[in-house]
């Protein structure tokens, strides 16, 4: 390692280097000095086939380098139409290439990609882009969204993910005019938990910082996996408790005690993943400022329903009308009401609450059963009160015409 010059000197496109540091620290320190991290880090990861050096260090499912050339031309030019969304860090454009290499396909050829452009105007996003390579270089999971490649190139920064079909679970709660069934709600809480959990609970736990409906991706079949990994973080290590470190995340998802103080655990994430919970179980954002005064931050409006098994139905989507489980309702409120605990310490684990919403796929108790049912119960009920209220107004009239009936034929 000591005739190569830093962290890139394995990219054939780079430019500058950088000092060596650890690569892994829990401790806060300066930006550069982070940036270094990340750098020397994902230097494992994206490491030229020809290095010298030793070859067992390299991840079987190693990245791919693209050309930018490569990219423009498997976005048909970056061209406008091919847009999947748009954030702080830049576009995200569709794009299609062969499936060995990297080399552009035509349009509904080869593989399906989503591409990920920078903007090329700062710090900030270079080193969220480093840590996006070097987190999800090394990490593999089902409810991880997969990095294919990546793109260096003079200015340019770009990250090649697999396309994920049915787009955010932000889409589909609070743009499409259809709502997502129950069923498929649960499955995809259950995922993005699974895909939080298992960042947790690795030899070297990671967190993940900016858990939202728009970062949990969709594919054909509804699974969900979490992209965008530029703000994760190392967590704690040894004896220490948390990560000291600057607040970013999204206002409404982020913990209250990470707010107030920088210090980041893992049970900022379960928290962040009960705002979600309760998105996805009322149809409502996080943070709404259309919506009354009271009613503008979900967490504060959903908090005294969460307590009460009475009214925690008021907080149902209405858009499901009565097609959601009885008791499924009443779980995910209980787990939401836990995961969104003042107290952090308070807060389950994401195992434990992978653990608490897996049985919630097999519940059937559904709420327009049971409304059927007591209409029915309700039914025969009056039937039976109207049927006893004909019998007795039957017999009254009875004996209200007997006796003039009677005269009638003593008369005769």
């Amino acid at each position: 390692m000591e005739n190569k010059c830093g962290c890139w000197s394995a990219l054939r496109r780079t430019a500058s280097c950088k000092p060596s540091l650890e690569s892994r620290t829990t401790n806060s320190v300066h930006d550069a000095a982070i940036e270094t991290r990340y750098l020397n880090a994902s230097n494992r990861e994206m490491r030229a086939p020809n290095d010298p050096q030793n070859s067992s260090d390299l991840n079987p499912n190693q990245l791919l380098e693209f050309s930018f050339h490569e990219l423009k031309s498997a976005t048909g030019n970056f061209r406008p139409d091919s847009i999947l969304g748009e954030g702080g860090f830049g576009f995200v454009f569709k794009g299609w290439i062969h499936e060995n290499g990297t080399a552009p396909a035509k349009p509904g050829a080869g593989i399906t990609v989503a591409v990920k452009s920078l903007k090329p105007d700062g710090l900030q996003g270079h080193r969220e882009w480093v840590a996006e390579v070097d987190f999800l270089g090394q990490l593999h999971h089902p409810n991880l969204v997969k990095l294919i490649g990546y793109c260096i190139e003079d200015d340019q920064r770009l990250l090649v993910y697999e396309f994920m079909t049915r787009g955010s679970l932000e889409n589909h709660l609070f743009r499409r005019t259809i709502p997502l069934p129950w069923s498929i709600r649960i499955k995809i809480a259950t995922g993005a938990a699974k895909g939080l959990a298992f960042l947790h609970e690795g030899t070297e736990p990671i967190i993940y910082r900016d858990f939202k409906t728009s970062n949990i991706l969709l594919d054909t079949e509804y699974n969900a996996k979490l992209s965008d990994f530029g703000l994760a973080k190392a967590g704690p290590q040894g004896d220490k408790t948390h990560v000291s470190t600057r607040v970013v995340g999204t206002y409404g998802y982020a913990a209250p005690e990470y707010v107030m103080t920088g210090h980041l655990t893992s049970k900022s994430d379960v928290y962040s993943f009960g705002v979600v919970l309760l998105e996805i179980l009322t149809g409502r954002r996080s943070m709404d400022k259309k919506r009354p005064s009271g009613e503008q931050n979900l967490v504060m409006w959903a908090r005294p329903y969460l307590a009460d098994k009475r009214k925690v139905y008021q907080l149902v989507d209405p858009r499901l009308e009565l097609n959601y489980s009885v008791k499924g309702v009443q779980k995910v409120a209980q787990i939401a009401y836990n995961c969104l605990s003042r107290d952090s310490k308070a807060r389950p684990s994401m195992d434990e609450v992978v653990k608490a919403l897996s049985p919630l796929h097999d519940l059937n108790d559904f709420a327009v059963l049971s409304y059927h049912a007591r209409l029915s119960q309700q039914g025969r009920r009056k039937n039976k009160q109207e049927g006893t209220q004909n019998i007795t107004l039957s017999q009254s009239k009875w004996f209200n015409e007997s006796p003039r009936s009677v005269g009638k034929h003593h008369c005769k």
